[in-house]
Protein backbone atom coordinates (compact mmCIF):
# COMPACT_ATOMS: atom_id res chain seq x y z
CA UNK A 1 0.00 0.00 0.00
CA UNK A 2 2.94 2.31 0.71
CA UNK A 3 3.98 2.19 -2.94
CA UNK A 4 0.52 3.12 -4.26
CA UNK A 5 0.74 6.82 -3.41
CA UNK A 6 4.14 7.45 -5.07
CA UNK A 7 3.05 5.58 -8.22
CA UNK A 8 -0.24 7.49 -8.34
CA UNK A 9 1.58 10.79 -7.80
CA UNK A 10 4.00 9.99 -10.62
CA UNK A 11 1.24 9.06 -13.09
CA UNK A 12 -0.91 12.09 -12.21
CA UNK A 13 2.17 14.30 -12.40
CA UNK A 14 2.97 13.09 -15.93
CA UNK A 15 -0.60 13.81 -17.05
CA UNK A 16 -0.49 17.28 -15.48
CA UNK A 17 2.89 18.03 -17.08
CA UNK A 18 1.63 17.00 -20.53
CA UNK A 19 -1.48 19.18 -20.18
CA UNK A 20 0.41 22.19 -18.83
CA UNK A 21 3.13 21.86 -21.49
CA UNK A 22 0.43 22.16 -24.16
CA UNK A 23 -0.83 25.38 -22.53
CA UNK A 24 2.70 26.69 -22.04
CA UNK A 25 3.52 26.01 -25.69
CA UNK A 26 0.50 28.03 -26.87
CA UNK A 27 1.35 30.81 -24.45
CA UNK A 28 5.02 31.06 -25.42
CA UNK A 29 4.27 31.14 -29.13
CA UNK A 30 1.64 33.86 -28.55
CA UNK A 31 3.98 35.74 -26.24
CA UNK A 32 6.71 35.62 -28.88
CA UNK A 33 4.32 37.19 -31.41
CA UNK A 34 3.24 39.80 -28.87
CA UNK A 35 6.84 40.74 -28.00
CA UNK A 36 8.08 40.29 -31.57
CA UNK A 37 10.67 37.83 -30.28
CA UNK A 38 11.55 34.35 -31.53
CA UNK A 39 9.68 31.51 -29.72
CA UNK A 40 13.15 29.94 -29.39
CA UNK A 41 14.20 32.82 -27.11
CA UNK A 42 10.99 32.79 -25.07
CA UNK A 43 11.39 29.03 -24.50
CA UNK A 44 15.06 29.42 -23.59
CA UNK A 45 14.40 32.11 -20.98
CA UNK A 46 11.08 31.00 -19.47
CA UNK A 47 10.95 27.24 -20.02
CA UNK A 48 14.67 26.81 -19.44
CA UNK A 49 14.51 28.16 -15.89
CA UNK A 50 14.27 25.26 -13.42
CA UNK A 51 13.56 26.77 -10.03
CA UNK A 52 13.42 23.40 -8.29
CA UNK A 53 16.86 22.46 -9.62
CA UNK A 54 18.37 25.73 -8.36
CA UNK A 55 16.68 25.32 -4.97
CA UNK A 56 17.92 21.75 -4.53
CA UNK A 57 21.45 22.71 -5.59
CA UNK A 58 21.73 25.63 -3.16
CA UNK A 59 20.19 23.67 -0.27
CA UNK A 60 22.53 20.74 -0.85
CA UNK A 61 25.57 23.02 -1.04
CA UNK A 62 24.56 24.76 2.20
CA UNK A 63 24.32 21.35 3.89
CA UNK A 64 27.69 20.27 2.43
CA UNK A 65 26.05 17.52 0.34
CA UNK A 66 28.67 17.68 -2.41
CA UNK A 67 27.37 14.95 -4.70
CA UNK A 68 23.80 16.24 -4.70
CA UNK A 69 24.77 19.90 -5.15
CA UNK A 70 26.98 19.18 -8.15
CA UNK A 71 24.52 16.56 -9.35
CA UNK A 72 22.02 19.33 -10.10
CA UNK A 73 24.66 20.77 -12.44
CA UNK A 74 26.44 17.85 -14.11
CA UNK A 75 23.99 15.01 -13.50
CA UNK A 76 21.08 17.25 -14.45
CA UNK A 77 22.87 18.58 -17.53
CA UNK A 78 23.72 15.07 -18.74
CA UNK A 79 20.12 13.98 -18.22
CA UNK A 80 18.81 16.92 -20.23
CA UNK A 81 21.18 16.35 -23.16
CA UNK A 82 21.02 12.54 -23.26
CA UNK A 83 17.59 11.55 -21.97
CA UNK A 84 15.34 14.57 -22.56
CA UNK A 85 16.80 15.35 -25.99
CA UNK A 86 17.56 11.71 -26.85
CA UNK A 87 14.22 10.19 -25.88
CA UNK A 88 12.36 13.22 -27.21
CA UNK A 89 14.05 12.71 -30.60
CA UNK A 90 13.28 8.99 -30.58
CA UNK A 91 9.59 9.83 -30.10
CA UNK A 92 9.50 12.90 -32.36
CA UNK A 93 12.67 13.66 -34.39
CA UNK A 94 13.90 17.22 -33.97
CA UNK A 95 14.28 19.33 -37.13
CA UNK A 96 15.58 22.83 -36.47
CA UNK A 97 18.16 25.30 -37.78
CA UNK A 98 19.84 26.84 -34.74
CA UNK A 99 22.23 29.80 -35.31
CA UNK A 100 25.81 28.54 -35.56
CA UNK A 101 26.98 30.98 -32.90
CA UNK A 102 24.34 29.70 -30.47
CA UNK A 103 25.44 26.12 -31.12
CA UNK A 104 29.06 27.08 -30.46
CA UNK A 105 27.94 28.68 -27.19
CA UNK A 106 25.96 25.52 -26.35
CA UNK A 107 29.04 23.33 -26.85
CA UNK A 108 31.24 25.71 -24.84
CA UNK A 109 28.86 25.92 -21.86
CA UNK A 110 30.01 22.74 -20.03
CA UNK A 111 33.64 23.62 -20.80
CA UNK A 112 33.18 26.92 -18.95
CA UNK A 113 32.10 24.95 -15.88
CA UNK A 114 35.77 24.08 -15.45
CA UNK A 115 36.32 27.62 -14.14
CA UNK A 116 34.51 26.61 -10.96
CA UNK A 117 36.41 23.32 -10.62
CA UNK A 118 39.92 24.79 -10.58
CA UNK A 119 41.72 24.05 -7.34
CA UNK A 120 39.22 21.44 -6.16
CA UNK A 121 36.84 24.00 -4.61
CA UNK A 122 34.11 26.15 -6.15
CA UNK A 123 35.37 29.65 -5.41
CA UNK A 124 33.28 32.85 -5.20
CA UNK A 125 35.23 34.66 -7.97
CA UNK A 126 34.60 31.67 -10.26
CA UNK A 127 30.91 31.79 -9.36
CA UNK A 128 30.74 35.47 -10.25
CA UNK A 129 32.42 34.79 -13.60
CA UNK A 130 29.92 32.05 -14.42
CA UNK A 131 26.99 34.34 -13.61
CA UNK A 132 28.45 37.02 -15.89
CA UNK A 133 28.87 34.37 -18.60
CA UNK A 134 25.22 33.36 -18.10
CA UNK A 135 23.99 36.94 -18.54
CA UNK A 136 26.15 37.35 -21.64
CA UNK A 137 24.86 34.06 -23.05
CA UNK A 138 21.21 35.08 -22.63
CA UNK A 139 21.97 38.44 -24.27
CA UNK A 140 23.63 36.69 -27.21
CA UNK A 141 20.76 34.18 -27.43
CA UNK A 142 18.31 37.05 -27.94
CA UNK A 143 20.53 38.89 -30.42
CA UNK A 144 21.43 35.87 -32.55
CA UNK A 145 17.79 34.79 -32.81
CA UNK A 146 16.53 38.00 -34.41
CA UNK A 147 15.17 37.35 -37.89
CA UNK A 148 16.66 33.84 -37.88
CA UNK A 149 14.69 31.13 -39.70
CA UNK A 150 14.61 28.19 -37.26
CA UNK A 151 12.05 26.04 -39.05
CA UNK A 152 13.09 26.26 -42.70
CA UNK A 153 10.34 25.09 -45.03
CA UNK A 154 7.87 24.81 -42.14
CA UNK A 155 8.37 28.45 -41.15
CA UNK A 156 5.95 29.85 -43.76
CA UNK A 157 3.11 27.65 -42.54
CA UNK A 158 3.82 28.55 -38.92
CA UNK A 159 3.85 32.27 -39.75
CA UNK A 160 0.54 31.94 -41.61
CA UNK A 161 -1.06 30.31 -38.57
CA UNK A 162 0.29 33.08 -36.35
CA UNK A 163 -0.99 35.75 -38.72
CA UNK A 164 -4.48 34.25 -38.60
CA UNK A 165 -4.64 34.60 -34.82
CA UNK A 166 -6.64 37.62 -33.56
CA UNK A 167 -4.54 40.59 -32.56
CA UNK A 168 -5.20 43.81 -30.71
CA UNK A 169 -5.27 45.14 -27.19
CA UNK A 170 -8.01 42.79 -26.08
CA UNK A 171 -5.88 39.75 -26.87
CA UNK A 172 -2.64 40.54 -25.00
CA UNK A 173 -3.87 38.74 -21.90
CA UNK A 174 -4.30 35.39 -23.64
CA UNK A 175 -0.62 34.50 -24.30
CA UNK A 176 0.41 36.04 -20.97
CA UNK A 177 -2.28 34.09 -19.12
CA UNK A 178 -1.47 30.82 -20.90
CA UNK A 179 2.24 31.23 -20.19
CA UNK A 180 1.69 31.95 -16.50
CA UNK A 181 -0.89 29.17 -16.20
CA UNK A 182 1.40 26.71 -17.97
CA UNK A 183 4.37 27.58 -15.75
CA UNK A 184 2.32 27.38 -12.54
CA UNK A 185 0.61 24.09 -13.34
CA UNK A 186 3.83 22.68 -14.80
CA UNK A 187 5.61 23.38 -11.52
CA UNK A 188 2.90 21.50 -9.62
CA UNK A 189 3.04 18.58 -12.05
CA UNK A 190 6.83 18.52 -11.86
CA UNK A 191 6.65 18.32 -8.06
CA UNK A 192 4.33 15.33 -8.32
CA UNK A 193 6.63 13.62 -10.83
CA UNK A 194 9.66 14.37 -8.66
CA UNK A 195 7.95 13.15 -5.48
CA UNK A 196 6.65 9.98 -7.09
CA UNK A 197 9.91 9.06 -8.82
CA UNK A 198 12.08 9.90 -5.82
CA UNK A 199 9.82 7.99 -3.41
CA UNK A 200 9.82 4.91 -5.62
CA UNK A 201 13.58 4.99 -6.11
CA UNK A 202 14.33 5.57 -2.43
CA UNK A 203 12.92 2.15 -1.62
CA UNK A 204 16.26 0.86 -2.88
CA UNK A 205 19.69 1.56 -1.42
CA UNK A 206 21.88 3.79 -3.60
CA UNK A 207 25.43 5.07 -2.93
CA UNK A 208 25.81 8.83 -2.47
CA UNK A 209 27.43 9.40 -5.88
CA UNK A 210 24.70 7.49 -7.71
CA UNK A 211 21.97 9.18 -5.69
CA UNK A 212 23.44 12.63 -6.28
CA UNK A 213 24.45 12.37 -9.95
CA UNK A 214 21.92 9.92 -11.36
CA UNK A 215 18.83 9.27 -9.26
CA UNK A 216 17.95 12.71 -7.92
CA UNK A 217 18.56 14.66 -11.17
CA UNK A 218 16.49 12.08 -13.07
CA UNK A 219 13.68 12.35 -10.52
CA UNK A 220 13.71 16.15 -10.53
CA UNK A 221 13.96 16.51 -14.31
CA UNK A 222 11.80 13.62 -15.49
CA UNK A 223 9.24 16.03 -16.93
CA UNK A 224 11.89 17.50 -19.25
CA UNK A 225 11.36 14.57 -21.62
CA UNK A 226 7.77 15.74 -22.10
CA UNK A 227 8.85 19.37 -22.46
CA UNK A 228 11.16 18.31 -25.29
CA UNK A 229 8.78 15.93 -27.03
CA UNK A 230 5.49 17.87 -26.96
CA UNK A 231 6.70 20.96 -28.89
CA UNK A 232 8.30 18.74 -31.54
CA UNK A 233 5.08 16.76 -31.83
CA UNK A 234 3.26 19.98 -32.70
CA UNK A 235 5.91 21.15 -35.16
CA UNK A 236 7.45 23.73 -32.81
CA UNK A 237 10.98 22.36 -33.03
CA UNK A 238 12.32 25.84 -32.29
CA UNK A 239 10.62 25.81 -28.89
CA UNK A 240 12.08 22.37 -28.09
CA UNK A 241 15.57 23.55 -29.05
CA UNK A 242 15.16 26.74 -27.02
CA UNK A 243 14.14 24.71 -23.97
CA UNK A 244 17.18 22.44 -24.37
CA UNK A 245 19.76 25.19 -24.76
CA UNK A 246 18.21 27.50 -22.16
CA UNK A 247 18.01 24.70 -19.60
CA UNK A 248 21.67 23.79 -20.01
CA UNK A 249 22.65 27.45 -19.61
CA UNK A 250 20.67 27.66 -16.37
CA UNK A 251 22.04 24.36 -15.04
CA UNK A 252 25.71 24.88 -15.78
CA UNK A 253 26.27 28.64 -15.68
CA UNK A 254 23.50 29.98 -13.44
CA UNK A 255 23.12 27.13 -10.96
CA UNK A 256 26.83 26.34 -10.60
CA UNK A 257 27.57 30.07 -10.46
CA UNK A 258 25.14 30.54 -7.58
CA UNK A 259 26.48 27.51 -5.71
CA UNK A 260 30.06 28.76 -6.03
CA UNK A 261 29.09 32.31 -5.05
CA UNK A 262 26.71 31.57 -2.17
CA UNK A 263 27.99 28.30 -0.69
CA UNK A 264 31.44 27.24 -2.00
CA UNK A 265 32.04 23.49 -1.73
CA UNK A 266 34.79 20.98 -2.36
CA UNK A 267 34.73 19.17 -5.69
CA UNK A 268 34.96 15.34 -5.49
CA UNK A 269 37.60 13.91 -7.82
CA UNK A 270 34.97 11.80 -9.58
CA UNK A 271 33.26 14.96 -10.81
CA UNK A 272 36.40 16.16 -12.61
CA UNK A 273 37.30 12.73 -14.00
CA UNK A 274 33.85 11.42 -14.98
CA UNK A 275 30.85 13.75 -14.68
CA UNK A 276 32.33 16.94 -16.12
CA UNK A 277 34.12 15.25 -19.07
CA UNK A 278 31.01 13.22 -19.89
CA UNK A 279 28.84 16.34 -20.04
CA UNK A 280 31.38 18.01 -22.34
CA UNK A 281 31.44 15.00 -24.68
CA UNK A 282 27.67 14.45 -24.97
CA UNK A 283 27.00 18.18 -25.34
CA UNK A 284 29.56 18.25 -28.14
CA UNK A 285 27.87 15.23 -29.73
CA UNK A 286 24.44 16.88 -29.51
CA UNK A 287 25.95 20.02 -31.03
CA UNK A 288 27.20 18.03 -34.03
CA UNK A 289 23.72 16.58 -34.53
CA UNK A 290 22.04 20.00 -34.27
CA UNK A 291 24.68 21.55 -36.54
CA UNK A 292 23.43 19.23 -39.29
CA UNK A 293 19.82 20.37 -38.85
CA UNK A 294 18.32 18.33 -36.05
CA UNK A 295 18.35 15.08 -34.11
CA UNK A 296 17.08 11.89 -35.75
CA UNK A 297 15.70 8.82 -33.98
CA UNK A 298 19.03 7.01 -34.44
CA UNK A 299 20.96 9.96 -33.02
CA UNK A 300 18.54 10.13 -30.10
CA UNK A 301 19.18 6.44 -29.46
CA UNK A 302 22.93 7.11 -29.49
CA UNK A 303 22.51 9.76 -26.78
CA UNK A 304 20.39 7.36 -24.71
CA UNK A 305 23.00 4.63 -25.10
CA UNK A 306 25.74 7.02 -23.96
CA UNK A 307 23.71 7.85 -20.86
CA UNK A 308 23.16 4.15 -20.13
CA UNK A 309 26.93 3.70 -20.24
CA UNK A 310 27.40 6.68 -17.93
CA UNK A 311 24.98 5.22 -15.40
CA UNK A 312 26.66 1.81 -15.63
CA UNK A 313 30.10 3.30 -14.93
CA UNK A 314 28.71 5.19 -11.91
CA UNK A 315 27.14 2.03 -10.51
CA UNK A 316 30.28 -0.05 -11.07
CA UNK A 317 32.49 2.58 -9.40
CA UNK A 318 30.10 2.84 -6.47
CA UNK A 319 30.02 -0.92 -5.88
Amino acid sequence: MSAVLPVAAFVVGVVVVIWSTERLLDGMVGLAVLLRAAPFVIAGIFSGLEAENVAVGLAAAANDNLELALGTVFGGGSFIVCVALGLGAVLFPLRVQVPRGVLAMFAATPVLAGIALIGGTTSRPAGALLLVAFAASIWYLVRASRRHDFLGAEAAEIREEAAEQPTGRRRWWRPVGLTLLGLAVLASGAELVSYGADSIIRQFAFPAAVMGMIVTPAAIEAEEVIRQAVPSKHGRHDVAAGNLIGTLLYFVLFNLGLIALVAPIEVPSRVTTLDWPFLIVVTGLATVFLWRGGVTRLQGAILLTAYAGYVTVHVLLAT
